[in-house]
């Protein structure tokens, strides 16, 4: 590949990446929060805090995510710690799903 083939990948990768800057993380798992029609925001906003130990404000941006977009990354780390995250959200029958970044 020669150098203009470089920037102009590098380029492209730079923009798509910046749309979303919680998929940018040097963790190899990332949790993901699904949009469902059950939960009220309040019992999502404390239930993403209970498994992150994220502020409020932070678990608000993630909920409108959740409920604007179809989903959130609510969570970076390694498996074990994103298993114990999961299974928090999950204690209230909230989807989730563990990625690979």
């Amino acid at each position: 590949m020669n150098k203009l083939n470089l920037i102009y990948a590098s380029s492209i990768f730079t923009q798509e990446q910046e749309s979303d800057i919680d998929t940018i993380t040097d963790e190899p798992y990332k949790v993901v929060l699904f949009n469902d029609d059950y939960h009220t925001f309040d019992e999502v906003i404390a239930q993403i805090m209970k498994a992150t130990g994220c502020s409020r404000q932070k678990a608000e941006a993630h909920t409108w995510e959740v409920h604007n977009k179809g989903k959130s990354i609510v969570f970076d780390g390694s498996m074990e710690e994103c298993l114990r995250v999961s299974a928090i959200l999950e204690e209230i029958h909230l989807k989730t799903e563990i990625q690979t970044c």
